[in-house]
């Protein structure tokens, strides 16, 4: 794969639609450093923004990721990859820099993985998590213990803003976490389905784990760790 271009300004003062602060590992808001890398985080989920702080801060403390609150596109893709990308490309595009999105949800076996990219609309509104999560539960009543496999499905992308006319870059990455669903809502951390996802090999639910514990193994992370080498890349620049 041949090397990406060097982007003039990686570093430099943000432009519309990034705040101009860092979210740190605890979610908190803080002062940047111009001798980082500045990645633009396109999204404007709260609990996101510090899962995806925690996660970097990790394993790649060079790079400080930056709010985003730009405009929100609509996510019309049939995949997590295409919904990824069209989020990235209008983050990278309002704001000139270098752009992370993702796009997550939970597969269901039985029912044929959906909710899939329905996953944040599941009862009708976008983002309402208990009312998604009580719909599942209740689609899933009658479903046997051995039948209730799922798993949690993370895309996520990069996009580069375009330079002297060029397309910019663009990576895509998907991490996976099996599990299977409880039958009724556990624990006071996560969002989303967390409440109800059993990880294989756990008892405890996703929303029951240590955020550390689950940072350390989440289908967000599993996706992050593959897109490490793409960002270090920009770090090597």
């Amino acid at each position: 794969m041949p090397r990406p271009r060097r982007l003039p300004g990686l570093c430099a003062e943000p432009r519309r639609g990034i705040h101009g602060i860092v979210i740190d590992a605890t979610g908190e808001q803080t002062a940047g450093s111009a001798s980082r890398v500045r990645v633009v985080l396109a999204t404007h989920n709260a609990h996101k923004l510090r899962e995806f702080a925690a996660i970097i801060a990790d394993r790649l403390p060079q790079v400080e990721l930056v709010s985003y609150d730009g405009p929100e596109p609509v996510e019309d893709g049939v995949t997590f990859a295409e919904n990824a990308l069209i989020k990235a490309r209008v983050a990278a595009r309002h704001t000139g820099a270098v752009a992370l999105a993702d796009d997550s949800g939970i597969a269901v076996d039985v029912l044929g993985g959906a909710p899939g990219v329905f996953s944040a609309r599941w009862s009708g509104g976008h983002g309402d998590d208990a009312g998604n999560l009580a719909l599942l539960l209740a689609q899933l009543g009658d479903v046997p213990d051995a039948h209730r496999g799922a798993r949690y499905v993370c895309c996520i992308a990069l996009v580069r803003p375009e330079a002297d006319g060029e397309p910019g870059e663009e990576r895509t990455v998907e991490g996976v976490w099996e599990g299977s669903l409880a039958r009724e809502a556990r624990g006071a951390n996560g969002f989303g389905y967390d409440p109800a996802f059993v990880p294989d090999g756990s008892t405890l639910t996703a929303a029951e784990l240590d955020p550390e514990v689950k940072n350390a193994d989440s289908h967000r992370a599993r996706a992050f760790r593959a897109m490490v080498p793409t960002l270090q890349e920009l770090l090597a620049e």
